[in-house]
């Protein structure tokens, strides 16, 4: 027999009754019932009952067992009686006899339980995380991210791509996010980067001759970090074609995504039909250019039913240069309460209200109530209730201002309204691809231009629409949002050094700069790029829908705290003074 086990711990079923079997584990829980033990034994792949009586030769030691120990034990199995059956659990038809006991490893007192659905505070959870990954749910999310890696592999197999393997140590490249810095032992003064995408290497794939190309790449940004969001590193899909538009990228990634939600979606349903916005109209219509599509609510533009209006506070608004007065249509939603619910929001958003307006049957018809329909009068309210389709029992929410300082909140709002309203449908997976991003954007204070996503996005129009208003330029640049978040995000590249070379002096960089920055890409351009172009899917966010979860540290195997500090291995540490003395570095204390 195996020195360890004969079976695991999911194995046995009514078929091994009367065989002698050896299982390794964890004591899960122990059960006195009236001088006989009842054990549950798990593994990594379920829970066997095991029980002892005097009887047994281990009896003596099977009493000192605690939660937690790793055991080794060799029984018998028995068939349970039919009323104990646990039909739960595969090996609910079957017990364990134990005859012989091995305490591979006693556990100390715990500070967390394994047993249970007990919640702990994050940080006791992160540092003995090595015990919170014991837990039945953590067990479930991680192999649900293996399986899912392993299909993401085999789907893109299955399309022709090939997996490369990019660096990890590498060259500072302003990607948008902070570098992560290594300094060089060998070349004092001077520092290597963490990859925040392998963005540049992957392009120079194309240029080197691979069609298609994707790997399951780390990535590394010193940010802040968020509930949806790893403070220091993460993992994407990412992928990159040559000889592709725009729409070959969205055809070759959707079926691998359906396709991965399909198998790991517990039966939710899952959108075929992805819609193509324009980001200027993903800001319009939900307040956001990740919009949850689940839930139906599209915001409208209703300005020129408040202009020149007795509501004075959006009258006024309106005659300042840029503004506008959108309304958030609530269906169902036509009651004060509900009403008064959404104004205390917006407060707690920090803006001074919502105004509202919402429909009731007065026994004579229809009638508007709340205090924008006292001061706009009953034509403008019927307007407003007409271009909405709103009727009896539904309302509508306004904010107003220049678009860029109230659509967050607005976005926001949304959301609420159509959970709280039921309108959202939580059973379905609902995609969209984001297009259309504008390159640049003007700082309001300097007027500055300056790029406003991605600077390697090929421009619509090319080097001719350079020529023109920097603000009207569009990129060839994509996002593809689900269920509210963005789980996609892509471009065709700029692969002409001419119209590079002219999209950053736009910007305020000139050639030089580009060169330094860029050297490798823009000189590997030169020699016969193809056209090219890509995406990157986030793994943790993908895996984080399919488990149901908020936060996304609950599908890594060990994350940072919201600080960016692992708790487990005390990181980041203090280096050693002979360490700072071979790098040639001098840390400089703080001020506190």
């Amino acid at each position: 027999m195996h020195a360890y086990r004969s079976h695991t711990c999911a194995d046995l079923t009514s078929q091994n009754v009367g065989q002698s079997v050896r299982l390794s584990g964890w004591v899960h829980r122990v059960r006195d019932h009236g001088g006989v033990l009842f054990i549950d034994l798990r593994d990594h792949y379920g829970v066997t009952q095991l029980l002892c009586d005097p009887d047994s030769p281990a009896f003596a030691d099977v009493e000192k067992l605690r939660a937690e120990w790793c055991i080794r034990i060799d029984g018998t199995v028995k068939a349970r009686d039919e009323s104990l059956i646990n039909s739960k659990i595969p090996t609910g038809e079957v017990e364990v006899f134990i005859r012989a006991l091995e305490v591979l490893g006693s556990a100390s007192e715990l500070p967390l339980q394994v047993f249970g659905d007990q919640e702990y505070p994050e940080e006791t959870r992160l540092r003995y995380r090595y015990l919170d990954l014991r837990r039945e749910k953590m067990q479930a999310n991680m192999t649900l991210r293996s399986d899912v890696v392993a299909s993401i592999r085999k789907r893109m197999w299955d399309q022709s791509f090939r997996e490369f393997q990019t660096p990890i140590i590498t060259a500072s490249s302003p990607e948008g996010a902070r570098d992560f810095l290594v300094p060089s032992r060998l070349h004092p003064g001077k520092f290597y980067a963490l990859p925040q995408a392998p963005q540049q290497f992957k392009q120079l794939l194309m240029v080197s001759g691979f069609d298609k190309y994707f790997q399951i790449a780390p990535c590394f940004r010193d940010e802040d970090p968020r509930a949806d969001r790893s403070p220091t590193d993460f993992y994407q899909l990412d992928m990159e074609m040559s000889f592709v538009t725009q729409q070959d990228v969205f055809d070759t990634i959707q079926p691998v995504l359906t396709g991965i939600f399909e198998e790991f979606g517990g039966g939710r349903s899952v959108d075929q039909d992805w819609p193509q916005i324009s980001y200027k109209d993903a800001a319009l219509w939900y307040g956001s250019d990740k919009p949850d599509l689940r839930n139906p609510i599209k915001m409208q533009v209703v300005s020129e039913h408040f202009r020149g209006s007795g509501f004075a506070i959006f009258a006024k608004l309106l005659e300042q240069e840029g503004t506008e007065i959108r309304a958030i249509p609530a269906p169902t939603g036509g009651s004060r309460k509900f009403c008064d619910r959404m104004n205390a929001f917006a407060q707690k958003e920090g803006l001074p209200g919502m105004g509202y307006i919402f429909w009731r049957d007065q026994g004579q018809g229809m009638e508007a109530a709340g205090p924008l329909a006292k001061n706009i009068g009953p034509e403008r309210t019927e307007a407003i209730r007409q271009q909405l389709g709103l009727g009896v029992g539904d309302a509508a929410f306004f904010l107003g201002g220049k678009p860029k300082g109230f659509e967050a909140v607005a976005g926001r709002a949304r959301n609420v309204i159509g959970a709280e309203l039921g309108l959202t449908d939580e059973n379905r997976f609902a995609f969209a691809w984001i297009v259309d991003f504008p390159i640049y954007e003007k700082d309001a204070e300097t007027g500055k231009i300056d790029f406003e996503h991605n600077p390697f996005s090929m421009p619509q129009g090319g080097m001719e629409a350079l020529a023109g208003d920097p603000l009207e330029v569009l990129g060839y640049q994509y996002d593809l949002a689900c269920n509210g978040y963005e789980l996609v995000s892509g471009a065709i590249r700029n692969h002409k050094p001419e119209i590079m070379f002219k999209a950053f002096e736009i910007a305020g960089y000139g050639e030089d700069e580009v060169r330094k920055r860029f050297g490798g890409m823009v000189n590997a351009f030169q020699y016969g790029a193809p056209p090219h172009g890509g995406c990157a899917a986030g793994i943790d966010r993908i895996v984080m829908l399919l488990a149901e979860e908020s936060n996304i540290r609950e599908v890594i195997l060990f994350p940072m705290n919201q600080r960016a500090e692992d708790l487990m291995m005390s990181a980041p540490s203090e280096p050693m003074s002979d360490q700072l003395m071979e790098l040639g570095l001098r840390v400089i204390p703080q001020d506190q």
